[in-house]
């Protein structure tokens, strides 16, 4: 008898939000469109059920990018209401374009301790080499890993599991496409079994889950020749807070910088993230106007480590809660 299975099994709960995972063609040839159910993808993973006892729901089927923020907020209740009753972990399937942003909204609010692990696919069931099945079972070993509790928010794909905050989507086809620029994963899946290579540097307290309704806030890129013009466009179409995708280390034109001055004085929150894509913001390099010393001292936040999506959704956690611009500025600095 093996130790897997003299040990009783896991239970881990699974929530499938749909995506490509759950996507097939309505007839041969045709484009894909959500159609499988979470009964349906655990039923394609062999030996499944040897690995952990299984309490599948469809909570919703759609591609990622038409997820809203109630239906992030609805998986997180769905997980808290799993672990209450009994389940070791939660495993959500979703769709991978909007997935490295569910898992990081997810890790702000997460406040247990059990592994919640989001998974996706690359591929379609209808294609040679669909990748699905194999991140299921990645994601259950994953969320069955008592050395993963306290690590928040993971994303399992390609056998290896990265850290919420860290993960990122690299490449619009791969299914290697899941990396953590940087940092690299904090875990793989050989063999059938987790190996472990760090754990996440450290796991901040967790937000209160928003009560308010949608909050606006858009990310827009800076870039050559960019005098900033559509920054008071925004602030005044109603945006709660501007995301800037800042070059190099946190940098803007000189005009950009008057105007995030401008908005900052008006009591609108601008955030400035490094587009790079690795890296995190500067903060006293550099001194010429728009650098990254000449937007602190104009009141600017920094998004530090955080991409600018990430940004995005830790100002709109923070915001939707009531945090005013001097807590807002607080958050930042303890999360990104």
């Amino acid at each position: 008898m093996t130790s897997r299975e003299s040990t009783p099994r896991p239970i881990i709960a699974l929530g499938a939000l749909g995506g490509t995972i759950a996507m097939k063609p309505a007839e041969p040839g045709a484009a894909v469109s959500p159609d499988l159910d979470a009964d349906d993808l655990i039923a394609a993973v062999p030996g499944l059920a040897d690995v952990a006892e299984i309490r599948a729901t469809s909570l919703c089927n759609v591609s990622s990018p038409q997820l809203m923020m109630d239906n992030v907020f609805a998986a997180l209740a769905f997980a808290h209401d799993a672990v209450a009753d009994g389940a070791g972990g939660v495993v959500f399937t979703h769709g991978t374009d909007t997935l490295e942003e569910t898992a990081f909204l997810l890790s702000l609010l997460w406040d247990r301790p059990e592994p919640l692990v989001l998974t996706g696919a690359m591929r379609s069931p209808n294609l040679a080499g669909a990748d699905g099945p194999a991140n299921v079972l990645a994601a259950v070993l994953a969320a069955s890993d008592p050395e993963l509790r306290d690590c928040g928010a993971l994303v399992a794909f390609n056998d290896e599991i990265h850290e919420a905050r860290a993960v990122t989507k690299t490449h619009a086809s791969s299914t290697a496409t899941f990396q953590s620029p940087g940092w690299g994963p904090i875990a793989r899946v050989i063999e059938g079994h987790v190996e472990h290579w760090c754990r996440p540097h450290h796991r901040t307290s967790t937000l209160p889950v928003p009560e308010a309704g949608p909050v606006r806030i858009p990310v827009i890129e800076a870039g050559l020749a960019d005098d900033g013009h559509f920054l008071d466009v925004l602030a005044d179409g109603g945006a709660a807070a501007i995301v800037i995708a800042a070059s190099g280390g946190g940098h803007v034109s000189q005009e950009s910088a008057e105007r995030c001055a401008a908005l900052v004085e008006r009591g609108l929150p601008v955030i400035v993230a490094t587009k790079t894509g690795s890296g995190r913001t500067l903060k006293k390099s550099y001194g010429y106007p728009g650098s990254e010393s000449d937007l602190i001292a104009k009141g600017v936040i920094m998004a530090g480590y955080l991409s600018p999506r990430k940004a995005r959704l830790l100002a709109h956690v923070a915001l939707a809660a009531g945090a005013d611009i001097a807590r807002l500025r607080e958050i930042f600095h303890d999360h990104a």
